[in-house]
């Protein structure tokens, strides 16, 4: 599985967004990622459709929408519309993930399936042929900024063996608390779509980006 960065924008400087999707784009970033939350499924407002629509025309890199809201079947036409590459929903919001996960094929976008720290992986063991991507949330949801949690590397761990043993086509996400400290024990664990906020953004944006990808070779 190729190795890929997905800066979280949720941690950029709004008032100069444009520049600094193209400055990840021009140091090497391979995804943006789009994190979309209700103040329900979790406590924090973000952004939604308007911005998304904004942001494609300032990059061509794969944007991942990360949709941290209940229902979320209730707005997948319309982030595909805007410009979603992949769209990720939690099992813990969907009431019927499996149809969740066809509209969202039917779309014409990649699908992610999302897990909070507690989530076992069992819960998605019967959907993972249907789906592109796995996103192990390595904080709870909701917030910028926070530690790693150590135990949810086992879950990544536990996704990674699965998909050896049953030779599936799935890449691996994980987001919460990668820094350039933490970021080779995710990728030991198995990960291969590392997502980081404040790492990317916080201070020099080029350069943390760069070193970041470097940590990933």
């Amino acid at each position: 599985m190729e190795k890929c960065l997905a800066p979280s924008i949720l941690a950029a400087d709004f008032g100069i967004l444009k520049e600094q999707l193209e400055l990840i784009d021009e140091a090497g970033a391979q995804y943006v990622h789009f994190d979309v939350m209700d103040g329900v499924f979790v406590p924090s407002i973000s952004f939604g459709l308007p911005v998304l629509k904004s942001i494609r025309k300032y990059t061509d890199r794969l944007i991942d929408v990360h949709l941290m809201i209940v229902d979320p079947e209730r707005y997948v036409k319309d982030f595909a519309e805007a410009g979603a590459d992949i769209i990720t929903v939690h099992a813990e919001a969907c009431k019927h993930l499996d149809a969740t996960i066809e509209m969202i094929k039917k779309c014409g976008t990649m699908v992610g399936v999302a897990l909070n720290p507690s989530t076992p992986v069992g819960s998605i063991a019967h959907v993972l042929d249907k789906v592109d991507m796995v996103l192990i949330m390595t904080v709870n949801p909701g917030f910028g900024g926070q530690k790693l949690i150590d135990y949810t590397l086992d879950k990544v761990r536990e996704l990674s063996e699965i998909v050896a043993t049953k030779k599936l086509k799935l890449d691996i996400e994980v987001d919460g608390g990668i820094n350039r400290d933490t970021i080779e024990k995710v990728l030991d664990a198995g990960a291969n779509i590392i997502v980081a906020g404040s790492a990317v953004f916080k201070g020099d944006v080029k350069e943390n980006t760069k070193n970041l990808l470097e940590k990933m070779r």
